[in-house]
């Protein structure tokens, strides 16, 4: 089936008729690439004009393998072999032979038209294509018609006399004669696309696709050992037709293509050059392939055909050429990918310049891939000890054990003390992200016996940071810490000063005031590079605990990189920024930030050898805040439960974070075994201060809620009595809320107005709603129905708040629980809230009742006459009062919406269990 060709056709029928009357002609079919039915064309041609006798007609093909045999074509309609000679003639023997053929000729079309079919010219020996030159100029008086068919772009030269003939260019077929060929074969709208794109409207490329398509054959990649005319088409065009030069730039622009550059102009003229012999003849064959090549079907069949030796030639070529002319370092990796190893030194770098690139852009596991290739490479041992750590630290938080084997290779690599003890930190870091702190200490006691006197306390100060997590060892280092604090080098003495306060604030004997005055002024100070992290770490720490949130979040921010760069786990003081932060922002009541910024990572480090207790436990509280229960439940359970052996005080986090989930399921046994545990923990590593895990606060209202009264107020007055020895209002006010709890009655009254005036002047929102949903409650129970409604409704107000879309994200704060826990308290109290613009209309009503249905906007509009902008509108109001981000919310969202109410609606009958301690569900 020949399509889009009947014009050719009609020229040739043209020439014909001209040619038996006497004027003969000629006619050149060309096209410039092999594949486009030029052959196909001409058997066409020929059968039209000799069906019926009209015309004898006389063949000859031009043979690539006989292209430098002397009238090797001429000879195949000669039949006489004596008049050919097989050698090349003078320049008068040549044209007495060229005239001798244009002479039997015209004898022989003497007695019938004679049409002389030369398909692939191209491919003729250069005196064959003389002689055919000579009788296009020689034709004009004979009954003879010459076609040949050429590869040949249409700009090229036309070796005949124009006046005697014409030169019809065949163009790509349409994607109409395409998708025509494909809908005949049965093929679908996808193949059918395959066949256009990937056939780059060549006659015989479209034909196989087809085929394969239709037969099933066509398999990805097309290397894989199955039949394919699509794979053979290619392959027998590279070895059999294509000439040197256009081989050639068809590999190399199949290579560039793997990158993505098969349209880069700047690249392509570079190409062309590629080809030493014919420049001109290259550059064209590029221009002609770029858009063939640049579909992967093409691209994987010419890179099937190739030798393997010539690929990867050229692809060291191109990338080589894409380094020179200032390509991006991913293009240029991306061709070194493909190599088995980078062979020379600029392999190595513009691999190690990518993995920057794309850590700065958050993709870590491409990054990854850079560091593995550029690791097969040259190195020193230098070198491969700073690649094998900086790919360690990628893949700590996805494969614990392969990083850690590569920071132990790097450190044995490392000939200087200093890198040693960098490296020797790193290992250490990342043992104890495994959970590993024995094998950490070792790693540091071991580094930590050789070098200067600053260089052994920088590594002692780390390795007391890496004791927190052993309650034996972390006593032990900070008499050594109290030991050299005298004579601490200055660039070390800030550490240490901060851990031996951070221990002395756990233990009770120190205020917030004083762990201030100690870390401010020593902000200001130089630290040593291998400490500043840490250091930063440890006065963030102090600060948050002291109530300085901001100040905290801001050392954090300085250190942490910023999304999409993933954290470096490989450093301890990372580690524990990253805990300052999650826990600030906790506290602060940014539940959907702690989410968003720590989740994914104690996603993707679930079951990959690294458990981070803490950040799990930030998380899970998060989303218990949120409303979302059986989410903190599976979150909290990705670490599993606390290990009998493993004292490290995250773990205590994750038993207060279990014992919140269990009261928040009225499970109050098991919610009292998780609080008493995290206390046991917390007193084992000397840590008796309610700053940092208020256990005994969650304990005593599991103790009332299981009667156990006496119990639950000797507990509260030690917490109290340890928070007011620290004096931050949050742990002071939770600690009286605690009291309150234990004591009941009037003296409870007292506990939570104090605690309540405390709270308010602090950043302290989650407590203080706690403790005036209380204090509300407490005010009702003693016949004062104004105090305990107002103290309610300020509650409210303060949870609406933390459920107000973030300013900088616009992001729903989440503070769901706590929304929850007010409504609860309101309607136990007999009371309802005001409307303060939060309470949908009649109008939002029934849209969001719709959409909480199923209902789209379209239909919603249909069903209530509204235009779509308006039912968009209402939709967008009753998501902001509802508190809500998505459509999937609505339904819960509006079981939990009351009426407003109505004018002059006042607290009703006091109810009972607004104040309960167990309505509150945790500490």
């Amino acid at each position: 089936m020949l399509l889009e060709r009947e014009g050719a056709l009609g020229a040739v029928s043209a020439a014909a008729a001209a040619a038996r009357a006497g004027s003969g002609r000629w006619v050149r079919l060309s096209a410039p690439v092999a594949g486009s039915g030029r052959t196909a064309l001409l058997e066409e041609a020929v059968r039209r004009q000799t069906h019926d006798g009209a015309m004898q007609v006389k063949r000859a093909r031009g043979v690539l393998e006989e292209a430098d045999f002397p009238f090797g074509l001429v000879r195949q309609f000669l039949s006489d072999d004596e008049v050919l000679p097989f050698t090349k003639l003078s320049g008068p023997d040549e044209q007495r032979l060229c005239h001798m053929l244009v002479t039997r000729l015209g004898r022989a079309a003497a007695e019938q038209p004679v049409l002389v079919a030369v398909d692939d010219l191209h491919h003729a020996d250069e005196v064959s294509r003389r002689c055919i030159g000579y009788l296009a100029r020689r034709i004009t008086d004979l009954q003879v018609l010459l076609v040949v068919t050429e590869c040949a772009t249409p700009s090229a030269v036309v070796p005949f006399p124009p006046s005697s003939g014409t030169s019809v260019v065949l163009h790509p077929l349409s994607e109409s004669a395409v998708g025509l060929m494909a809908r005949e074969a049965g093929l679908d709208h996808k193949d059918t696309a395959t066949c256009v794109e990937a056939g780059g409207g060549n006659a015989a490329l479209v034909r196989a696709l087809v085929s394969d398509l239709a037969e099933g054959r066509l398999s990805r990649p097309l290397s894989a050992p199955s039949p394919s005319r699509y794979r053979d088409t290619i392959a027998e065009w590279l070895g059999r037709k294509a000439d040197p030069c256009s081989r050639h730039a068809c590999l190399t622009l199949a290579v560039a293509a793997e990158g993505g550059f098969h349209t880069d102009p700047v690249l392509l003229r570079r190409l062309s050059g590629l080809c030493a012999s014919d420049r001109s003849s290259c550059e064209r064959s590029v221009r002609r392939l770029g858009g063939l090549l640049s579909h992967p079907l093409a691209r994987e069949a010419v890179l099937a055909a190739a030798e393997p030796g010539e690929i990867t030639a050229l692809r060291i070529r191109v990338a080589e050429l894409l380094d020179e002319g200032g390509a991006p370092a991913a293009a240029v990796a991306a061709g070194l990918l493909r190599l088995d190893r980078p062979g020379e030194t600029w392999m190595v770098r513009a691999l190690d310049e990518a993995a920057q690139d794309a850590v700065r852009t958050g993709h870590v596991a491409q990054s990854a891939e850079y560091l593995r290739h550029a690791l097969s490479g040259p190195l020193d041992p230098e070198r491969r000890a700073d690649l094998s750590v900086r790919l360690a630290s990628l893949e700590l938080p996805h494969n614990a054990t392969a990083a850690i084997r590569r920071l132990r290779s790097g450190l044995e690599l490392r000939s200087d003390l200093r890198e040693r003890a960098t490296t020797a930190t790193a290992l250490s870091a990342a043992l104890v992200a495994r959970r590993d702190t024995g094998s950490a200490l070792r790693v540091l006691h071991q580094v930590g016996r050789a070098g200067d006197a600053e260089l052994v306390q920088m590594v002692q100060t780390l390795g007391a940071l890496i004791s927190s997590h052993d309650n034996d060892a972390w006593r032990t280092a900070i008499a050594g810490l109290r030991a050299l604090a005298p004579t601490a080098a200055p660039a070390v003495e800030p550490l240490v000063c901060g851990l031996i306060t951070e221990y002395e604030a756990g233990a009770g004997l120190c205020s917030a005031a004083e762990a201030v005055a100690r870390v401010r002024p020593r902000l200001a100070l130089p630290v040593d590079p291998q400490l500043r992290t840490a250091w930063l770490g440890s006065a963030a720490t102090l600060l948050q605990w002291a109530d300085r949130l901001e100040e905290a979040v801001e050392l954090t921010g300085s250190c942490l990189p910023a999304t999409p760069v993933p954290p470096d786990l490989t450093n301890a003081g990372t580690q524990c920024l990253l805990s300052v932060r999650a826990e600030a922002a906790l506290w602060a009541g940014a539940f959907a930030r702690v989410i968003a910024e720590n989740g994914p990572l104690v996603e993707a480090t679930a079951g990959q050898g690294v458990r981070l207790p803490h950040l799990t436990a930030m998380v899970a509280i998060a989303r218990y805040e949120t409303g979302g229960r059986r989410e903190a439940w599976r979150t909290v359970n990705l670490v599993g439960p606390p290990p009998v052996h493993d004292s490290s005080w995250e773990w205590n986090e994750v038993r207060y974070a279990r014992a919140l989930l269990h009261a928040a399921d009225h499970d109050w046994e098991a919610a009292l075994d998780d609080y008493l545990a995290c206390g046991a923990g917390q007193r084992a590593h000397d840590f008796v201060s309610p700053v940092a895990t208020p256990w005994r606060s969650g304990a005593v209202i599991a103790l009332v809620r299981l009667g156990q009264r006496e119990a639950a107020r000797e507990l509260a007055e030690e917490e109290l009595r340890h928070a007011r020895t620290w004096g931050t209002a949050r742990t002071v006010g939770r600690a009286l809320r605690a009291v309150a709890a234990a004591v009941g009655g009037r003296m409870a009254l007292c506990s939570l107005t104090e605690g309540a005036e405390l709270l308010r002047a602090s950043p302290a929102p989650v407590e203080l709603v706690e403790t005036l949903v209380d204090l509300g409650a407490a005010h009702i129970e003693a016949g004062n129905r104004r105090k305990g409604r107002e103290a309610l409704r300020e509650a409210h107000a303060v949870a609406l708040r933390l459920s107000a879309p973030a300013a900088e994200s616009g992001e729903p704060g989440g503070a769901a629980r706590l929304l929850v826990m007010v409504d609860d308290a309101l309607r136990a109290a007999g009371a309802r809230k005001r409307s303060s613009g939060h309470t949908l209309t009649l109008a939002e009503r029934r849209v969001a009742e719709l959409a909480a249905g199923g209902r789209t906007n379209a239909q919603i509009s249909a069903a209530l006459c509204l235009t779509r902008r308006t039912v968009e509108t209402h939709l967008t109001h009753a998501y902001r009062k509802l508190r809500i981000a998505r459509r999937a919310q609505l339904a819960s969202a509006m079981e939990r919406e009351e009426p407003a109410a109505d004018p002059g609606t006042g607290v009703g009958d006091p109810g009972t269990g607004a104040g309960d301690p167990g309505k509150q569900g945790g500490a």
